[in-house]
């Protein structure tokens, strides 16, 4: 059977489908639970959320679904250069009318602390699953992790990201491929040479690690599915697929743009948070071309682009928002997260049968 195999046994869920754990208010709960309910995994992405926040809807998923869920966080980054954020922020107040609100951001340099508090919160609630993206768990936390039974995943982008990845003890890998949305995993290398498609990816990290390897990046339907699974993937995680669910929480706005997209539309930026993420093209984006001082590193510009993203929510301005998306975003389709999880159960086992 094509849905069984080591790695949908040790996560006890009926399909090897994973909901990627896209932050910023995407994965709400019903979205997370939804999926989980149809046989594949949910994941809440809490990169940007309060311990408090997390602990909510933690205990909400769990109210909606008693089947296997993740959470995900971002492996923090301490580094702050101090002019860098001094001219991002006087450029930033000069765009829209979002300047006096970006005026008075402001920001404290703990960013290792708030990830120890969020991770707090996963271990206390004892969630299922928790992956983590930016870099390598430190082997306190992943003990720690793994002595309350909690499966952990880490994110590559490289063969060697990967090695580095199975060498701290995580029990899978999510191999991010360059068609993916949203964020890059990489961590190791500068992003732009660490650009390499899923498909020349996953099989190479297949052959050199030995913990199983959950495909990701442009996989929107059964065909990505069998591909995945072809290329010795255990499983596929996506994100762009349930991003126009009804579950989901993206802005109407955004939901309308990533359904009226097409293969060009998506661009590899760091404008918006500091991190080099895969989203579709806008005017916000366009107009930082024009920028030649250096980007604040991630979670600072993150902080610094709020107002304005805030802003754009209120004003359905998708010209301003950070609009995550990846390669294939125009394969999308506007129906329950539940549905969308059968749709692609069905389209998986009607293409084995083709290739009988």
């Amino acid at each position: 059977m094509w849905n069984k195999n080591f790695l949908t046994q040790k996560l006890h869920i009926e399909y090897p489908i994973i909901q990627a754990g896209m932050a910023g208010g995407i994965t709400t709960p019903e979205l997370v639970a939804a999926v989980s309910n149809a046989g594949g995994m949910g994941i809440l992405g809490a990169g940007y959320m309060t311990p408090e926040a997390i602990q909510t809807s933690v205990r909400k998923i769990r109210n909606l679904t008693d089947k296997p869920f993740g959470v995900n966080l971002f492996i923090p980054n301490d580094d702050v250069d101090s002019d860098v954020v001094s001219q991002m922020k006087e450029h930033l107040q000069n765009i829209g009318p979002f300047g006096e609100e970006t005026a008075q951001v402001k920001y404290e340099n703990n960013f290792s602390e708030q990830f120890a508090r969020q991770l707090e919160i996963v271990l206390g609630e004892k969630v299922p699953v928790f992956s983590f993206t930016f870099g390598v768990l430190g082997k306190k936390e992943t003990e720690q992790l793994k002595q309350q039974g909690i499966f952990v995943i880490g994110t590559a982008t490289t063969v060697e990201e990967a090695s580095q990845l199975e060498k701290s003890n995580v029990d899978a890998i999510v191999v991010q491929g360059f068609e993916a949305g949203g964020h890059r995993g990489t961590f190791l290398r500068p992003y732009e040479s660490s650009l390499i498609g899923t498909m020349a990816l996953v099989p190479q990290v297949v052959d050199k690690v030995c913990i199983p390897v959950i495909a990701s990046g442009g996989i929107m339907d059964g065909r990505g599915i069998v591909a995945s699974l072809a290329l010795g993937a255990s499983a596929v995680q996506m994100g762009t697929a349930f991003l126009s669910s009804h579950e989901s929480g993206a802005h109407p706005k955004y939901k309308q743009v990533v359904l009226q997209s097409q293969d060009t539309d998506t661009v590899m930026t760091n404008v918006f948070s500091g991190k080099p993420a895969r989203g579709i093209r806008n005017a916000f984006i366009k107009s930082m071309q024009n920028y030649k001082e250096d980007i604040p590193p991630y979670p600072i510009q993150n902080a610094l682009t709020r107002p304005m993203r805030n802003w754009a929510v209120r004003e359905s301005n998708s010209e301003y928002m950070s609009l995550w998306a990846g390669q294939a975003a125009s394969l999308s389709s506007e129906t329950t997260a539940f549905d969308i999880v059968l749709q692609l159960v069905k389209g998986t086992e009607n293409i084995l049968k083709s290739l009988r």
